[in-house]
């Protein structure tokens, strides 16, 4: 469990909840509680009181489910006093991996396998998705992920370098105090956000594994016969559109939900809510590249398979049409040659002694002028790839 206190100007690690639930605790910072699905369930309780301390509220035990659920899809749902937020992340860190070259791990970056790994390249078969969920209270912020705490870890450490940063002079005092979260929904847009940027940066290996593929599907001299991971690679791009859809629905509702509030009097509010909106929408155009982007290789991938069928199609086309134009030409000769083998006495040029060489100049002139007939009329001609 990882406890922030966050104000305009810095941020504070706390190392027990206990603290802040005292009187006066957090009164000019908002509170982030960041815990794994087992830390939830055993510390429960205080994570309870500690909400109805500073936000006069707890958990719904339908939510508490929801974000013990590790298999629960990308949604939103929403009380009077908070909002529950679940976004499905990448488990696995999308580094740039050679398959030829396959190199070990770092220690911080191992994560528990796929009980069922999937099939097609090796960027399609590192795609797993874990759960992590946000509840947004006006003073705290809650957030469940798994067990490697990857997302929560890397956040917080940028979290941690901005205010250090923060705390030296700057020309713009309000350029220094932008850079930290105003706000619980702030943070969680932020770390949405974050995840969300995986996904982006799969887009290049993804189109790089698939552009090998269509350029050997797209190959006439080629021998494709990966059909089976090729179907698993297809599979595994429809559950990633899934996954994506799932995210921008989810996003799209809790947009829906800030703009159905009602206005806010004072200038401040009114603008940390467009702040938030413009944040959320920001969100929601990511997830948008995602999903277009992953639809756009489902259709490269299609459009190469059809390319694939019609180019050994048009192959074979040409392999019957060279083998009909031989049969063409060597019809007559074998004409010629049955004709001279029937068993009659009075067959010209049998009894001559260049009766031989004649019939084979006869059947050669035969042979060569259909070769030029068809060459002529491009029976024989090389079609260009």
């Amino acid at each position: 469990m990882r406890i922030f206190e966050i104000s305009a100007t810095q941020v504070t690690e706390h190392q027990a909840l206990a603290p802040l639930a005292l009187p006066g605790a957090c009164q000019n910072a908002f509170l982030w509680v960041s815990l794994t699905r087992d830390e939830l369930q055993a510390t429960l309780p205080q994570v309870q009181a500690i909400l109805q301390s500073l936000c006069d509220a707890q958990l719904v035990d339908l939510h508490v489910s929801d974000l013990l659920n590790e298999q629960l899809p990308s949604h939103y749902d929403y009380t009077s006093e908070y909002d529950l937020l679940v976004i499905r992340r990448l488990a696995a860190v999308q580094a740039a991996v050679d398959a030829a070259v396959p190199a070990a791990p770092p220690a911080q970056d191992i994560v528990v396998p796929d009980p069922a790994p999937r099939g097609g390249p090796p960027a399609l078969r590192r795609i797993d998705t874990r759960p992590v969920g946000f509840a947004v209270f006006d003073r705290v912020l809650l957030s469940v992920h798994p067990q490697d705490n990857q997302v929560r870890d890397t956040f917080a450490k940028k979290l941690m370098a901005v205010a250090a940063g923060s705390a030296a002079p700057a020309l713009d005092e309000r350029a220094t105090s932008a850079r930290l979260p105003t706000s619980p929904a702030d943070l969680m847009l932020r770390v949405v956000n974050h995840i969300v940027d995986g996904y982006l940066d799969l887009r290049k290996e993804l189109s790089r594994q698939l552009d090998h593929w269509q350029t050997e599907l797209t190959d006439a001299k080629s021998r494709f016969n990966n059909w089976g991971a090729l179907m698993k690679a297809r599979q595994s791009l429809r559950h990633l559109l899934e996954i994506c859809e799932d995210q921008r629905d989810a996003v799209q509702d809790w947009i829906d939900e800030i703009e159905t509030l009602p206005a806010q009097q004072k200038h401040e509010d009114a603008r940390e809510r467009e702040l938030v909106l413009v944040r959320s929408r920001d969100v929601l155009e990511h997830i948008e590249r995602v999903v277009h982007h992953v639809r756009r290789l489902e259709q490269d991938a299609e459009t190469a398979v059809q390319m694939h069928f019609s180019i050994q199609s048009h192959r074979t086309n040409d392999i019957m049409r060279v083998l009909t134009v031989l049969t063409a030409v060597f019809l007559p000769l074998n004409l010629i040659a049955g004709i001279f083998g029937m068993n009659f006495d009075t067959i010209p040029l049998l009894h001559k002694a260049d009766g031989f060489w004649i019939a084979m100049a006869a059947m050669l002139a035969v042979a060569l002028v259909l070769t030029l007939v068809f060459w002529r009329k491009r029976y024989l001609a090389r079609t260009t790839q």
